[in-house]
């Protein structure tokens, strides 16, 4: 009983194509935020810091957020499920879907943070009182380059190392040696 639905040749480099994609523009999204995040806690200058908010907002909700949810929630679990390399077969694939579930998440929990600093940009309201914002905002973000850096490596570099699901699934998938009792 195979546990993969197998994907043609053509829709497997369709999704591997998409999949890469997304995650390229995604890692280019956030560290595109962290470079503006570095500029808009640095500068002296207010209107380069609340253009790099307003900047960071529209990458935030428009670009950030949405490219996390399509290696997650779909090519991610698609290349897994679809190809012999299966979604809990090899400790890397766990760890990218982790890395990438992790990264979501604390990028949900900080959305707010950055529509406040947006929100404030906006309003030219931004003062020394988000400083602390504005300093999360560049660990946040330059923590999450370097887990999708991470997710990369892992991604090209494929470290060896099977789950037990992933070697019992191994052992189910060859064929049985035929023997002769003919005694």
């Amino acid at each position: 009983m195979a546990t993969t639905m197998a994907l043609t040749s053509n829709l497997r480099k369709l999704v591997r194509t998409l999949h890469i994609i997304v995650s390229v523009g995604w890692l280019g999204a956030v560290a595109s935020f962290f470079a503006l995040s570095i500029v808009g806690l640095t500068s002296p200058d207010a209107e380069t810091v609340r253009s790099v908010y307003i900047a960071t907002g529209v990458i935030g909700w428009y670009l950030i957020l949405p490219l996390s949810f399509v290696p997650l929630l779909i090519t991610g679990p698609l290349l897994s499920l679809g190809t012999p390399w299966g979604l809990l077969r090899h400790y890397w694939i766990i760890a990218k879907l982790l890395i990438n579930l992790i990264s979501t998440l604390v990028l949900l929990g900080h959305m707010k943070m950055i529509s406040s600093l947006w929100r404030a940009a906006v309003a030219g309201t931004l003062s020394h009182a988000h400083y602390g914002m504005q300093l999360q905002m560049v660990i946040a973000s330059g923590a999450a380059l370097v887990a999708l850096l991470i997710a990369t490596v892992l991604a090209v570099y494929k470290p060896r190392g099977m789950t037990a699901y992933g070697w019992r699934k191994q052992y189910e998938a060859r064929p049985m040696p035929q023997t002769n009792d003919m005694a």
